[in-house]
Formats: C-alpha cells, structure tokens, sequence
C-alpha cells in the first residue's frame, strides 16, 4: 500500500518516538492517542495499575525514564 492510500484511508504511521510529545502537545495520554480499548467484558473502574500508567505518560520524560527503570529492576528480580 502506497503512502497516498494509507492517507485516503485514514491509516497514518507515526514513529514511537514522537508518541510522547505529540500526546504532551495534545494534553492527552500516550494510551488515548493509540486508541487503546478495554477488553470486551471488563467494566467498572478502571484498574489503579493503569492510572498509573496514564499518569506515568504525563510525567517529564526524565522522570517516565527513571520509573521505566525502577520497573525493570522489580521486574529483572521476579522469577521466570
């Protein structure tokens, strides 16, 4: 598929690394500009785990560095 048709279908490709200032030039979430949906079944409030994610995309990106390696070091621990 050329460019020109992912365009006319409404399919565009932005690269990871713009997701974050696009989202802060938005004032919205990473997770809102992919369009990210609960799975199907799941209602209620949303989990605390995932605030925090969403807020975590709001942060600095010095600080989202430093709690992606916070999580890496709890989770380099964790067996399997």
């Amino acid at each position: 598929m050329t460019p020109t048709e992912f365009n006319e279908i409404g399919r565009r490709r932005v690269p990871v690394s713009l997701l974050a200032p696009l989202a802060k030039a938005l004032n919205t979430s990473t997770v809102d500009l992919l369009e990210v949906e609960p799975a199907p079944g799941k209602r209620g409030p949303v989990p605390k785990l995932q605030r925090q994610i969403d807020q975590v995309g709001r942060l600095p990106r010095t600080q989202q560095q430093f709690v992606s390696k916070f999580l890496d070091t709890v989770l380099q621990q964790q067996p399997g």
